[in-house]
């Protein structure tokens, strides 16, 4: 075996000790039996009124998504706006581009209608 992969192995042996570990030493200090006001949800210091497992619409995992989808948009932009100067009309094409798809996107979500909530 190359002297190289011995770092690595060790750094490996390692990855999987720490997390076994760090969940050993939690049991042992964790309580072993807490009571049942530490069990009950907190909501302001007052006493929950239902359940906290509610149904949420499938429309707010849509939003969520969008929100996401659109969000890491600004994050690919951003390297663009930096260096727009340096790639010339190479870099105006690309990022043309990739907004040509953004808005295909964002018609498809118009003509969906998931955005609207009636």
């Amino acid at each position: 075996m190359p002297s190289g992969y011995l770092p690595i192995f060790v750094f490996a042996i390692l990855a999987a000790l720490f997390p076994v570990a760090a969940l050993l030493l939690a049991r042992l200090v964790r309580p072993s039996a807490p009571n049942a006001a530490k069990l009950s949800a907190y909501e302001c210091g007052i006493e929950p009124t239902s359940q906290s497992r509610g149904r949420y619409s499938v429309r707010f995992f849509l939003v969520a998504m969008l929100f996401v989808i659109f969000d890491v948009e600004t994050v690919f932009l951003f390297p663009w706006a930096v260096r727009y100067r340096q790639l010339g009309w190479f870099g105006i094409a690309e990022a043309g581009v990739f907004l040509a798809f953004l808005v295909v996107g964002y018609v498809w979500v118009i003509r969906k209608r998931v955005l609207d909530w009636s």
